[in-house]
């Protein structure tokens, strides 16, 4: 998703509160356009290690795509749809990881160094 610029990227592991997936990978994008290259690069990504999603949904409008790997749920949402549905509320009782955006991880190396 970092790939094209996706935003707030999150990892909610849902294993413990959920049978229906273990992981959802959640991220932003700033516009339809932006949201349909996220996920076109996720499908992409993962295709090259061999996997093709079981279900994808939502490529109509790029607002929310959903491309279900089974064990592995990318949600790519624009903002609006993003706030609205609030899945990490919604899956508050799970653990939740931020992924840090490529800005920060090059903040944080830099401190360290």
């Amino acid at each position: 998703m970092q790939s094209k610029k996706a935003v707030d990227v999150t990892v909610i592991d849902v294993r413990e509160v959920s049978g229906v997936t273990d992981y959802f990978v959640i991220g932003t994008g700033e516009s339809s356009l932006q949201v349909k290259a996220i996920a076109d690069a996720v499908r992409e990504q993962l295709k090259e290690a061999g996997e093709r999603p079981w279900k994808r949904e939502g490529t109509q409008h790029n607002q929310w795509v959903v491309l279900d790997y089974v064990n592995v749920v990318a949600h790519v949402f624009d903002r609006e749809r993003r706030a609205y549905y609030d899945l990490e509320r919604l899956w508050g009782d799970a653990p939740i990881e931020h992924v840090a955006d490529d800005a920060e991880t090059v903040a944080l190396l830099e401190d360290e160094g």
